[in-house]
């Protein structure tokens, strides 16, 4: 894992908007970058920091299951481009399970073998988050996302508590910049779409 030092710097204003874009473009040069190589990437979202990969890379999703530690049965999720599907929600962020039919039919999705549950379904969520939105942008695929802890042990509500030991496993881990923090301490709301059109809430 990469180290990181904090910079302070004065400005104000258009000054400090070049500032930060021209950092976050670097980070997410970095953090695609990693990922077409096949790497594993710990990162920020519009809940809580996640794990993930490139959705397409088989050998990466396996990666992520034994960087965690965890069984094959429980599935992980994919975080997609939002432009791509829209759906009206009360704000909160909210991860669909959909039938194959629908993710691969209408959606049009690619992705590993080894990544939808044993039904065929597939967890997908849009998030409202500069970063992840413009990696997805940037790498033309969707990416992988699974809460940043090992099997069994609570998720982190904050960087500070990642275990050290999940932040050596992984490839590239983006810094925890203050503009990159979305303030949720939750993972997403879970909501099932069911054959016939009704959907299960399996997480309020």
């Amino acid at each position: 894992m990469q180290n990181y030092k904090k910079i302070f710097i004065r400005a104000s204003g258009d000054a400090f908007f070049s500032y930060f874009c021209s950092a976050m473009e670097k980070i997410v040069e970095q953090a695609v970058a990693a990922l077409r190589s096949g790497k594993t990437l710990l990162y920020p979202t519009d809940t809580i920091w996640g794990i993930g990969c490139d959705a397409r890379n088989g050998e990466a999703v396996e990666k992520l299951y034994a960087i965690k530690e965890r069984d094959h049965s429980k599935s992980m999720i994919i975080l997609v481009e939002s432009e791509k599907w829209k759906v009206e929600s009360d704000g909160r962020p909210t991860t669909y399970i959909l039938p194959k039919e629908i993710w691969q039919g209408e959606l049009g999705l690619e992705v590993a073998d080894n990544l939808a549950a044993a039904d065929g379904t597939l967890g997908i969520r849009m998030p409202k988050h500069p970063f992840c939105q413009s990696v997805i942008k940037e790498l033309g695929a969707p990416i992988v996302s699974t809460s940043a802890n090992l099997s069994g042990h609570p998720s982190p509500q904050n960087y500070e508590e990642i275990e050290e030991e999940l932040k050596r496993r992984i490839d590239y881990c983006v810094p925890p910049l203050a503009e990159f923090l979305s303030g949720e301490t939750r993972g997403s709301r879970i909501v099932k779409l069911n054959p016939d059109g009704s959907q299960t809430i399996l997480r309020p």
